[in-house]
């Protein structure tokens, strides 16, 4: 009879997932359900680290619910001064009119980052640099799909490349 081998998550592996986020009362923020799994290089820091650690050692198929603490997450909020910016308006990405209170995503030297409108001129907008889940204690139900072993490539570059990952 066939034997075969379970594959546990470890560093250096392409690891595929699907996952539904829901908030303190259980209500769904975010799922990827119906759509391509997530991808990402596991242990190369690409991944909430949270997350990352939930799915260390776990099975591909496996399904599991983890609660983390913000620290896990999108960080604690920052209040007062250090938490507005001013953003150049063309740098802002999302929508074409902005309001105080839309979520908007700019580019940052850390890659993309979600930021929340505070007030917007024709030139400037004050945003607050806090993610809208930053502070918060989130649920991921997540379930592992796939894993393989990372390519030499992909190990040097950093991420995962193919359906889900990075493209070049």
């Amino acid at each position: 009879f066939p034997v075969t081998i379970e594959m546990y998550i470890k560093d250096d592996m392409v690891v595929q997932f699907n996952y539904t986020l829901r908030d303190e009362k259980g209500e769904v923020i975010e799922t990827n359900e119906g759509r391509e799994p997530i991808a990402y290089l596991h242990g190369h820091d690409n991944m909430m680290p949270g997350v990352e650690n939930a799915i260390n050692g776990k099975a591909v198929g496996e399904k599991f619910t983890v609660t983390l603490p913000c620290t896990e997450t999108y960080g604690q909020r920052i209040e007062g001064e250090a938490a507005q910016q001013r953003v150049s308006v063309k740098h802002l990405l999302g929508a074409s009119v902005w309001k105080p209170g839309m979520t908007a995503v700019v580019h940052t030297d850390h890659g993309q980052r979600q930021v929340t409108i505070v007030k917007v001129g024709k030139f400037m907008a004050t945003v607050d640099v806090n993610h809208p889940l930053a502070g918060r204690d989130l649920t991921f139900d997540i379930e592992v799909v796939g894993a393989r072993d990372a390519t030499d490539e992909e190990i040097a570059h950093g991420h995962a490349h193919g359906v889900g990952g990075h493209h070049h």
